[in-house]
């Protein structure tokens, strides 16, 4: 699979997280302000592990994921926007695994594993609406194994890049996904992009969305224009962040999953810049449904980490590609790659 924007658009379909056997996707968007839910759902269990690279992030049940605790299965992942109002999204989402008896058996009760990310899109219209748990809960009932729907959809709605000269200068991010069979596994990444950097395509080495220039349709490079001493306006912590999954149908424990999802985040590094700053709460959280019933090792571990490096670069330029213009009378005018393609 090559890695470039025009792969992207040479492939109307790079897969998505739902070839991973086990897993199921379902989003929620808002019809009041652009924000939303996205759920991953794993009914029958999936073992996790979690990376987060971001100074600033907002998570929910991440130090279970660390490899020396107990509990090794979790039964769904959400990625909200909101910011930290936004985890309200996952007691929908336990609710609802509760009424269908899926949890991890505690005593009387099965508890319903959700680890759970949030991305900062409280720019974008009235920042008192988020992600609550109904809206959770219309995500999992929206949940399939079809292929998972793309661009300003779900935790990827509100979602914005390049914002470090101001929201006047940012372009439209948004949720994307992309996958790839290795070694006999399916290997599939499920990215939200809402950076306060750039995104970069890296078969050319090039921005395809981020900061533009006062004229609105050329855009300037984030991180050249730091590097020449450019003055930015400065976004408060926690303003942005880069949310997702990377997940495969391989067997591996919950050191395999945390560098599974440690491999990711390279994958983020080679599409957006600056990426894992003191404004992002990157987190990317690593899933293994093992259907595939393969066990990597040797040179089959590096070859999964290598993949899976390479869905996540994929899944941001698709959310890119994916990604719609947003304007009103109470949100910025936000616009998308298809919207400067043309004139760029």
């Amino acid at each position: 699979m090559e890695l470039s924007l025009r792969a992207c658009l040479q492939t109307p379909r790079c897969g998505g997280l739902t070839d991973v056997a086990g897993l199921k996707v379902g989003h929620d968007t808002l019809t009041t302000r652009p924000t939303g839910c996205t759920v991953i759902l794993a009914e029958a269990g999936a073992v996790a592990g979690v990376d987060v690279r971001g100074a600033a992030p907002g998570t929910r049940e991440t130090d279970l994921l660390d490899p020396v605790n107990t509990v090794d299965r979790i039964h769904a992942l959400v990625l909200a926007g909101g910011s930290a109002f936004g985890l309200a999204a996952s007691t929908g989402v336990v609710d609802w695994l509760v009424a269908r008896g899926v949890g991890w058996p505690a005593g009387p009760a099965r508890v319903p594993i959700v680890p759970s990310a949030i991305l900062f899109d409280l720019w974008m219209g009235d920042h008192r609406i988020w992600p609550d748990a109904a809206s959770g809960q219309r995500a999992c009932a929206a949940a399939s194994a079809e292929q998972p729907a793309e661009g300003s959809v779900g935790a990827g709605a509100g979602a914005t890049v390049g914002k470090l000269f101001g929201m006047a200068y940012a372009m439209k991010g948004g949720i994307g996904t992309a996958s790839m069979r290795v070694g006999g596994v399916t290997v599939a990444a499920l990215v939200a992009v809402n950076a306060v950097g750039d995104v970069i395509d890296p078969g050319t080495g090039t921005v395809v969305a981020g900061a533009r220039t006062p004229g609105g349709f050329e855009l300037r490079d984030t991180t050249a224009s730091l590097l020449r001493g450019a003055s930015a306006l400065g976004p408060v912590s926690g303003a942005a962040t880069t949310i997702g999954c990377v997940a495969t149908d391989a067997v591996l424990d919950k050191v395999g999953c945390t560098r599974l999802a440690t491999s990711a985040h390279d994958g983020l590094a080679r599409t957006i810049s600056p990426v894992h700053t003191a404004f992002d709460g990157d987190t990317i959280f690593g899933l293994a449904t093992g259907a595939s019933g393969i066990r990597p090792e040797g040179l089959g571990v590096v070859t999964l980490a290598a993949a899976a490096a390479q869905v996540t670069a994929m899944a941001v330029l698709r959310a890119m590609i994916a990604a719609q213009r947003v304007s009103g009378s109470d949100v910025p005018d936000v616009p998308a790659w298809a919207d400067l393609s043309g004139p760029l």
